[in-house]
């Protein structure tokens, strides 16, 4: 901390991001990335780019890509915002529409930015707790609160929530912005696209991040009514015009445009995340039902505890995510890697656990 530092900043606890070790070499699958490179057509796209081009400044609109997703997602270029992640188009919806005290509500166990961006935005933080079966409890959330965030499936549990029921708290909270973040959509979930085209108050959020296997290059963006946008647009233009760079724009735009290496990608993914969780289950573990690019487990209490594992994993060269916090203490969470990533964490818990 410096001498400088404002009250505000001095006081916010910031976003903790999962570790990037670089001491040795591990199966990685604490990070939720993509275990397979992306499309070709990326590759295709870095080989033709025109280095000379990054000389000049890129389309503050980011219109190949907007034309890209808008035919992926079948809405209108007016309802495509892109920028720099969709943790950052994330931070623009929560100065936007709930920065200056609004109220905004999600679960206690959730995706760990939220309550970050409510104390640097000066929104109110609205804690629903999660069910014992680890559902979000829509019934919970508060009249008049100016805003909801579902992360669906949720962070680190890997459920998913119904389109239904997303429609429904949209269509009982019309004056509540329903904001769906959707980052792990592809691997399950049913997402709220659709919805946007009938209900006003619903903006999804989504990354290239994961299916498309574009953590290193930052790309995010949202759908919803044009209004919504163009709040979006005004915001982001008021601090940076440019959150997207020309090569980044346009290796984004061909990642969109193969449907059909994203298809196949996320069905492999898929296919391993269930057999990693019958596995995991046949050696003791308990294991919730994931629609996400990872697992949210606990290992067998009489035979090593959820911390213990991680570090043991770690020193094996295997690297999960742990969080010491209530509730989930006595739960991993797991990546899916390939298969023979996999099989190696699998082998690994067998190690160290004793287990023929």
């Amino acid at each position: 901390m410096s001498r400088f530092d404002s009250k505000a900043i001095s006081e916010i606890a910031p976003y903790v991001a999962g570790e990037q070790p670089k001491d040795m070499k591990y199966v990685k699958l604490n990070t939720n990335e993509n275990p397979y490179p992306p499309s070709p057509k990326v590759e295709k796209a870095i080989k033709n780019f025109d280095y000379s081009s990054m000389r000049l400044y890129p389309d503050p609109d980011a219109s190949v890509l907007k034309a890209a997703i808008s035919k992926a997602e079948s809405v209108n270029t007016e309802n495509v915002f892109c920028s720099n992640s969709s943790d950052e188009i994330l931070a623009m919806v929560f100065m936007a529409f709930f920065g200056g005290g609004k109220e905004v509500a999600f679960p206690d166990i959730t995706y760990s930015f939220y309550p970050v961006w409510c104390d640097v935005f000066g929104a109110k933080a609205k804690i629903v707790p999660l069910k014992p079966d680890w559902n979000i409890d829509f019934e919970k959330i508060p009249a008049g609160c100016g805003g909801m965030v579902v992360c669906n499936p949720n962070a680190p549990t890997g459920i998913a929530v119904k389109r239904e029921r997303i429609e429904k708290t949209a269509a009982d909270n019309r004056d509540s912005l329903i904001v769906c973040d959707e980052a792990y959509i592809d691997f399950g979930g049913e997402s709220s696209v659709e919805l946007t085209k009938h209900y006003d108050n619903i903006i999804v959020v989504k990354t290239l991040s994961k299916s498309r296997s574009l953590a290193g290059a930052r790309v995010g963006y949202a759908i919803a009514n044009a209004d919504l946008i163009k709040t979006l647009e005004k915001t982001k233009n008021s601090f940076n015009s440019y959150t997207l760079d020309r090569f980044t724009i346009e290796i984004a735009a061909a990642a969109v445009e193969d449907e059909q290496y994203f298809e196949s990608c996320c069905k492999k993914i898929i296919g391993t995340r269930d057999r990693a969780v019958e596995e995991l289950r046949n050696i003791g573990f308990e294991a919730l039902d994931s629609s996400a690019n990872f697992i949210f487990v606990s290992p067998p209490k009489a035979k090593i505890s959820a911390k213990d594992l991680y570090l043991q994993l770690k020193s094996h060269g295997v690297l999960v995510r742990y969080w010491d916090k209530p509730r989930i203490s006595d739960w991993l969470r797991i990546s899916i890697g390939t298969d023979g990533e996999m099989k190696t964490l699998v082998e690994k818990i067998k190690e160290i656990i004793a287990i023929d």
